[in-house]
């Protein structure tokens, strides 16, 4: 199989700072909160802006019919201005079906005019007002005229100075339903927003105590390595007692192990706060990581080879404790990858024009495409035992405080997997040096 491109066009960059923390509790709470209250604010400034339009125009028309009552009232018609009559007939049937609201005529002194079904618009119903006395329907309009002159003053009709008639009206049934709809709305988004926030803090919990677990589990899962391997070293230390230059030899594996715990409990104590970031040998770095797996790998029982193809002496601004913890996991998970218990790990480092590119490819059982889309996401493993923390961890590292991309270059069941992480080099090491790859033997697991 042919060596694994490093072409990575296929990631998509990290946008933000690096280490920039996300939302607190209380801000997301008045962000809620800021949203409710400009949703609210436009949906009310809005709907009174309609009502006021619709208030208007409804004014306008009532006026009008008003003032035609007042012209023919004005000029005093007989029976011999027929005329006159046919067209104030023709003006009120022209006017009357564009009224939707409440209409009541009224004498001076606030009574209902009669005949009271035709005095009034849309306030007695036909059907209901013939079933009605002629004192049950004076008494509605009563009431309704006392109601509408609480709302609007009545427009009056008078011959001079003197008032001869009242026109009360009241809003249409569409008026009265846009004035409640602002506040129908309010109570929507603020329940919206209570069962939002319920949520957040829901989900919220459970993600934090989802951590606490996860963390637990990580610890136990980075402990595990040098405890099993000072485990091993002991039981090699006692059938090899009686060999010093042997013993020697176990002890200084031995004081590794033990580095390798205080480099854990480093890590774990600069979780939630930003790293210090130096410039580092990742080279060295990558190859005593490879070293102390070599050592390791065998007692815990994995037949594993590590081959190696580092190009020397790259030197990046990381944190080296952070790094070291990324390249450990995807070596860790590379070997577990191995079903059978044995395989082959290749890693390749190498920079190239503004970018340091390092793979890590194995041919354990690979993945398919719903594992490969799911596997950087916080609490997704395909473990029995895992918490699916590692690679959700390595990302963060990668992306978010070293500024880089990390992805799964290749894969696929049974062919093994192709893990992928590109950094930025430093400005003065933007040149190409000769590739450490072009020189890798062909058969690469992908």
């Amino acid at each position: 199989m042919k060596t694994p491109t490093l072409k990575l066009s296929g990631f998509k960059p990290t946008t933000g700072k690096p280490g920039k923390p996300g939302l607190t509790a209380n801000q997301i709470k008045v962000l809620l909160i800021t949203i409710g209250i400009l949703i609210s604010a436009t949906v009310l400034l809005y709907t009174q802006y309609l009502v006021s339009q619709l208030r208007a125009k409804e004014e306008s028309v009532v006026k009008f019919y008003a003032n035609v009552i007042q012209h023919y009232a004005e000029k005093g018609m007989d029976d011999n201005e027929k005329d006159d009559k046919v067209d104030y007939t023709y003006y009120l049937e022209g006017i009357t079906p564009t009224i939707n609201f409440p209409v009541v005529l009224a004498s001076a002194d606030d009574e209902p005019s009669k005949p009271y079904l035709q005095s009034s618009l849309n306030v007695l119903d036909s059907a209901v007002a013939v079933q009605m006395t002629e004192e049950q329907q004076r008494q509605m309009l009563k009431r309704t005229i006392t109601e509408m002159g609480e709302v609007y003053k009545p427009l009056e009709i008078k011959l001079g100075q003197m008032v001869i008639q009242k026109v009360y009206y009241a809003n249409s049934n569409l008026v009265r339903n846009l004035m409640l709809f602002p506040y129908i709305e309010i109570l929507v988004v603020a329940g919206f927003i209570f069962l939002g926030y319920i949520a957040f803090n829901y989900v919220r919990t459970a993600e934090q105590s989802n951590v606490w677990v996860g963390l637990a589990k990580e610890a136990a899962h980075q402990l595990g390595t040098p405890l099993s391997s000072l485990l091993a070293w002991l039981e090699i230390t006692k059938m090899d007692a009686e060999n010093p230059e042997q013993v020697r030899e176990i002890v200084a594996q031995m004081e590794q192990d033990v580095d390798r715990l205080s480099k854990i409990s480093q890590r774990f104590s600069k979780i939630g706060s930003l790293p210090e970031m130096k410039e580092e040998n990742i080279s060295a770095i990558i190859a005593n990581v490879i070293i102390y797996f070599e050592h390791r790998l065998p007692h815990l029982g994995k037949r594993v080879k590590i081959k190696k193809s580092i190009q020397d002496n790259i030197t990046l601004r990381i944190n080296a404790e952070l790094f070291e913890w990324v390249i450990e996991n995807l070596v860790k998970n590379a070997a577990e990858a191995m079903e059978s218990g044995g395989g082959i790990i290749d890693i390749l480092l190498e920079q190239r024009g503004a970018k340091t590119v390092i793979l890590v490819c194995d041919n354990g059982k690979g993945m398919t495409p719903k594992i490969r889309r799911e596997v950087f996401k916080p609490g997704f493993s395909t473990k029995k035992r895992g918490w699916g923390l590692g690679l959700s961890l390595c990302k963060r590292i990668i992306e978010d405080y070293h500024g880089g991309k990390i992805g799964i270059k290749d894969t696929a069941p049974g062919k093994g997997t192709v893990f992928a992480i590109e950094l930025p080099n430093l400005k003065k090491d933007t040149k190409d040096r000769p590739s450490a790859v072009k020189n890798l033997p062909q058969n690469l697991p992908v």
